[in-house]
């Protein structure tokens, strides 16, 4: 008797030993993954099942995003075989002054993540939140008062809390991580790769441009570039992030209401608007009045040369862009669809003049204004600015535009999740 409780005790010792360490997931992970997570299920393939959740707490909403990865060989890359997809309006800067309220919205979602994520997985799979420009934005008492109410919130969850699992992220690592996630979704994070996509990305707060230059980076100006490795390869890209340049807080910049005092006694007119129409702008938690000018100039001249002032001398053009295959997405997707310009369901290719044919179609004839869409000229001709007197592309540029690649949202969320994973920064 005394020799089986000797056994038992042995075993638990043991099994409680394991249970402590990590198992990798192979994903070049082979390491990374070790150093991270305590268990990783095992399906009956033998191929390794892990999950992770990302939280993007953008300028206009908080978007949940759960990966399911599978292992299949090691030291390859890991295939994602699900990602489950959920978002709240407004964003988390919309409640600056009573931060409770976004963390109500934080459970929220992560109560869709634990109907999601199997239970015995839930204390192995890492939650975290990154934040873009909204947060950027706003005062640095205020962020932080936010972030801490997120954090308590995951700390109240059951699932694993990694350091550093909640912070505001900087417009480089949220360029060079689309570009990650657009790269790996279309094929091209190989070793030795020699095709690339290029990825623009257009925000509430902020655009971010990005993509590998067939030439050294040494000629660019040190914050319009970023180095990092990971699958065993060394990316030097060309990237920037122009914060005030996403499409909500540059179209209120140019027409004077962005960072104004006491915006909300005040009626803030646009050439972009129809002469009659008054309406709302709700951008970082202020609610912005506008109206059109009906005494003033309106079409799409006269909204051109109010969106070249938040444009002319604050973008950069870049040297090669053209010459890569580029996938634009978020703004520019959603409103080439409120335009007609493309398929919701399937995305498709535009070229920049199919933009700018577009903004001067609904801006200069009253029968293409569509009430559900009042901006549209607004949003099209700042898209036309940014892309033509900004970045300055050819009429012929195609751009890729798309929300989902292989029913995976496009955006930066997967890119950091990988990051995680493989545990790389990014210089």
């Amino acid at each position: 008797m005394a020799r089986v409780l000797h056994l038992l005790l042995l075993w638990l010792v043991v099994r409680g030993s394991e249970s402590q360490g990590y198992v990798g997931s192979r994903l070049d992970l082979g390491a990374s993954i070790e150093r991270i997570l305590p268990s990783v299920t095992h399906r009956a393939n033998a191929s390794q099942i892990f999950y992770g959740i990302m939280f993007d707490a953008g300028s206009t909403g908080t978007r949940i995003h759960i990966y399911t990865f599978l292992q299949k060989e090691p030291n390859r890359l890991p295939v994602l075989d699900n990602e489950m997809f959920q978002s709240l309006k407004p964003g988390l800067s919309a409640y600056a002054d009573m931060p409770e309220k976004a963390g109500d919205s934080v459970r929220q979602l992560l109560e869709f993540a634990k109907s999601t994520v199997p239970h015995v997985e839930w204390k192995q799979t890492p939650v975290m939140l990154k934040a873009t420009a909204g947060l950027r934005m706003l005062p640095p008492a205020k962020a932080h008062a936010l972030l801490q109410e997120v954090q308590d919130v995951f700390d109240d969850s059951p699932f694993y809390v990694p350091a550093d699992s909640v912070s505001i992220m900087n417009g480089t690592s949220e360029g060079v991580l689309a570009w990650v996630t657009v790269n790996f979704l279309t094929g091209q994070l190989y070793p030795n790769t020699k095709k690339s996509v290029g990825i623009l990305d257009l925000g509430g707060g902020s655009t971010q441009i990005t993509f590998l230059p067939k030439k050294t980076t040494e000629r660019f100006p040190a914050d319009y570039t970023a180095r990092f490795s990971m699958f065993n390869t060394t990316y030097k890209l060309y990237t920037h992030s122009y914060s005030g340049n996403g499409i909500k807080a540059a179209q209120l910049a140019a027409i004077g209401a962005l960072g104004s005092k006491a915006p909300e006694g005040k009626v803030f007119q646009s050439s972009c608007l129809p002469k009659n129409y008054k309406g709302k702008i709700s951008f970082g938690g202020l609610i912005y009045k506008v109206s059109g000018k009906p005494g003033g100039p309106t079409g799409y001249k006269s909204c051109y040369k109010e969106m070249l002032k938040v444009v002319k001398g604050v973008i950069q053009e870049p040297d090669e862009m053209e010459d890569s295959w580029i996938y634009a997405f978020s703004y520019y997707f959603d409103h080439a669809v409120e335009a007609g310009l493309v398929d919701e369901a399937r995305g498709g290719a535009v070229k920049v003049r199919d933009f700018r044919k577009r903004a001067k179609e609904v801006c200069n004839k009253v029968s293409m204004y569509n009430p559900d869409y009042p901006f549209l000229c607004m949003d099209l001709t700042y898209i036309t600015c940014l892309l033509k007197s900004g970045y300055g592309f050819e009429e012929e540029t195609v751009l890729e535009l798309t929300k989902k690649l292989h029913n995976v949202e496009a955006s930066w969320a997967l890119g950091a999740t990988l990051s995680y994973f493989e545990h790389f920064s990014i210089v």
